[in-house]
């Protein structure tokens, strides 16, 4: 995509992959997968920002939860 502040393009290759898919390409090439996943950390955050999700709850239920927030800034 075209980022018109920076002047730049940023390229994903990985956007689409599903979870799986990343979970898969992890194991088959010995990629070190963060140990919090293991512990119901799906979208991993700054400590404030990060809880554990529930089996079955949205993988970013986890970020800012109970508040309006989605992300932290570092971003924009």
């Amino acid at each position: 995509t075209w980022d018109e502040r920076n002047g730049l393009v940023k390229v994903n290759p990985l956007a689409a992959w599903t979870f799986d898919e990343l979970l898969d390409y992890a194991t088959a090439h010995a990629v070190p997968v963060n140990l919090l996943m293991a512990n119901g950390y799906p979208s991993i955050g700054c400590a404030p920002c990060t809880r554990a999700v529930a089996p079955g709850e949205d993988p970013r239920a986890g970020r800012w939860a109970g508040l309006a927030k989605t992300e932290c800034g570092l971003h924009q």
